[in-house]
């Protein structure tokens, strides 16, 4: 392929809330240097995910499929055959294919999002500074090295549990000493600077790449999803108050400890402090990234390696922290889940650099957005590159939102009345036209809310609308009947390796699957 194609870095931010970045309007300073790099290039202000949690929306990203087209909505579901991804589409055009890969639901089930890459390594679990090449047959060691780490996780569960009963161990458990001790031990979401490292080392030193050969470098972090051990430096700036209070540490350590707690409705509405806690302590995560993340951008920068680099900087979806009693990213379809930062380095400036759009736009265009740029895009596809997409007020964009099975199986034997009272079992669309927004869910309820007044969707308009709402019905009746289209009937596969006990316990770790 020509020499001319650029290397493109695709950046996920796995569960970055759009809000809490200081370059999206968040009063707190927590990223100064995605900020300094969003300022020369296109930020758009109004992205939307596709879907509320991980599997549908990297699906989405990476083959430029809404959820209810490509199907793949639950944990165990696997890509169909007949669809190509990003990464087969770049390497069958000469790219050389690369993913750093923190989060085991992309990297390690083996779902189909791993296809088309040449390596894709797993950061997930303990000794995350050895990465796994997925798919690759384990050696003695490596067995080795997972027995290793199953007992060494059951000591730490011991330990941790010990921690939170004790006032004196929990106070402990804050100083200087103890904090990178937590960080690095209990810590299951990877390891954001090997990750970044080793990515660089590939785009600097270019070892198994060909002369002149473009590379495509996909790279998952994890640093702000649950449960949250920032360095402590950064919960000096964001969260002082935890390293003093008894309470706000107690509250932490239960909250980090309490999976069910990050997947179910709320039963009431989080205290002051309790909201405080939450916070301060997941601003402090994204500011420990966004260092990483900058010292990563500047390490290509200083080399020349961005000169003819196309960088893009998103989020696979939110987090709830407490708004509307919800937690985590399991049911809603709500600013706080599906609007998400992205930012797009264009070294070529076809999208335009130093500007921000605001047009509503879907990450799953990114898929036709990297085709557009390497020079592989049809047609087709080409109209639907974020060069193009979002010029007229005409142009809808959708979300989906269905509740992952394992969570709804866990809420329904531990909490039944939450399931009726919030719809947990109900199936949410959503539709944006201009600045409004209607949320559908099931057959039965509907919310309308101007988004661009009202971000934080408190003022539920559909009374007041009607036509409004009778219009944007139509566009998602619409939606639904072009979605159906193009289903396939795979709902029995299963991705393989998704009963692996290894597997599953890293899972369970991140609250992906019930004990």
């Amino acid at each position: 392929m020509p020499s001319q194609q650029p290397d493109i870095i695709f950046l996920v931010l796995d569960t970055q809330r759009a809000d809490r970045l200081s370059c999206y309007g968040y009063d707190q300073l927590t990223s100064p240097h995605i900020d300094a790099f969003a300022a020369g290039s296109t930020l758009f202000r109004n992205a939307i995910a596709p879907a509320q949690w991980t599997i549908p929306s990297h699906a989405s990203m990476f083959t430029g499929l809404y959820p209810s087209q490509h199907q793949m909505l639950q944990s165990y579901s696997v890509m169909p055959p007949h669809v190509q991804t990003l990464a087969e589409r770049l390497l069958a055009g000469g790219y050389y294919t690369a993913a750093f890969c923190n989060n085991p639901l992309v990297g390690v089930i083996n779902n189909g999002l791993r296809r088309g890459f040449h390596s894709f390594l797993n950061y997930s679990g303990l000794m995350s500074s050895r990465p796994n090449q997925a798919g690759a047959s384990p050696s003695f060691l490596d067995r080795y090295r997972q027995l290793f780490k199953r007992l060494v996780a059951g000591i730490l569960n011991r330990v941790q549990d010990a921690f939170a009963r004790s006032d004196w161990l929990l106070s402990l458990s804050f100083t200087p000493l103890m904090v990178p001790l937590w960080q690095t031990a209990l810590s299951f979401k990877g390891n954001t600077r090997k990750s970044l490292e080793d990515a660089a080392k590939l785009h600097l030193q270019r070892q198994g790449v060909a002369p002149d050969q473009p590379v495509f470098t996909f790279i998952n972090l994890m640093g702000v999803h649950m449960p949250y051990h920032p360095p402590r430096e950064q919960i000096e700036k964001f969260a002082p108050h935890v390293l003093q209070d008894r309470d706000a540490q107690s509250y932490l350590r239960r909250f980090n400890s309490d999976v069910y707690g990050w997947l179910a409705p709320l039963m009431g509405s989080l205290d002051e402090q309790q909201k405080a806690t939450l916070d301060g302590m997941y601003d402090a995560e994204v500011a420990a990234q966004d260092a990483q993340v900058g010292a990563f951008l500047d390490k290509l920068q200083q080399a020349g390696r961005l000169d003819n680099t196309v960088v893009i900087i998103c989020a696979d979806h939110g987090e709830h922290l407490g708004e509307k009693q919800l937690i985590g990213h399991s049911l809603s379809i709500y600013n706080e889940l599906i609007q998400v930062p992205l930012i797009i380095h264009d070294s070529q400036n076809r999208l335009v650099r130093e500007t921000v759009r605001e047009d509503v736009v879907s990450t799953r265009c990114l898929f036709h957005t990297v085709l557009s740029l390497a020079g592989l895009a049809t047609e087709a596809e080409a109209e639907l590159s974020l060069e193009q997409v979002g010029t007229t007020a005409s142009d809808s964009v959708f979300a989906e939102a269905v509740t992952p099975q394992n969570v709804l199986n866990l809420i329904q034997r531990r909490q039944p009345e939450l399931v009726r009272s919030r719809a947990c079992d109900q199936a949410r669309r959503a539709v944006w036209l201009g600045h409004h927004k209607l949320i559908e869910t099931g057959n039965a309820s509907l919310e309308l809310y101007d988004v661009a007044e009202d971000p934080q969707e408190n003022l539920d308009l559909s009374e007041i609308f009607p036509e409004m709402v009778e219009s944007l019905q139509a566009s998602l009746a619409a939606f639904g009947t072009d979605a159906a289209a193009h289903e396939r009937v795979f709902s029995d596969a299963r991705a393989s390796g998704f009963d692996d006990p290894d597997v599953r316990r890293r899972l369970q770790d991140l609250g992906y699957l019930e004990d």
